[in-house]
């Protein structure tokens, strides 16, 4: 990973204890993060432009507790295709990426071409509207899903820690 930051862009301590605190809270002021991590709320400005134009950071976003939006059935999806590649793929990855109840999709190899992350609002929702949708792509071979009883660790934070 190390070496994979360093060919884009080159990261100092000062912009991975940046990244580290705005993965806690990147509602800081610049003021706060200067604190945080001993530069000036000028110079951390900076570094967050640079860092966004570098496309280290994304985005922004709230992250949301599905529960209590009403979206507390969690499931974890594997899928595998009729054939490994060609026009299936495509076309799976074509209707994943414009499923509002799929958190994530990973080509990955093994047992499955894909796994992903589901929410729905209930099970009925998730066997009605989520698995009936997946078996009607074309190419899609067989479907195995877990239902998430307990999540026990959720982060979206990299351990940045191994990068210095």
């Amino acid at each position: 990973m190390k070496n994979m930051m360093n060919e884009q862009m080159s990261l100092d301590k000062f912009d991975l204890s940046l990244l580290t605190a705005l993965q806690a809270d990147v509602s800081q002021t610049h003021q706060q993060l200067g604190e945080r991590v001993g530069l000036s709320a000028s110079q951390v400005s900076r570094r967050v432009v640079r860092l966004h134009a570098a496309g280290i950071i994304e985005r922004s976003v709230a992250l949301l507790n599905p529960a209590r939006v009403g979206l507390g059935v969690r499931a974890i999806i594997y899928v595998s295709l009729v054939r490994h590649g060609g026009e299936e793929g495509l076309a799976f990855e074509r209707e994943m990426a414009v499923f509002p109840e799929v958190l994530t999709c990973d080509a990955v190899a093994g047992e499955a071409d894909y796994i992903l992350q589901v929410v729905a609002g209930s099970l009925a929702q998730l066997s009605d509207s989520v698995l009936r949708k997946l078996t009607r792509i074309q190419g899609v071979n067989s479907i195995r899903s877990n239902i998430v009883l307990q999540r026990i660790k959720s982060s979206t934070e990299l351990p940045l820690t191994q990068c210095f």
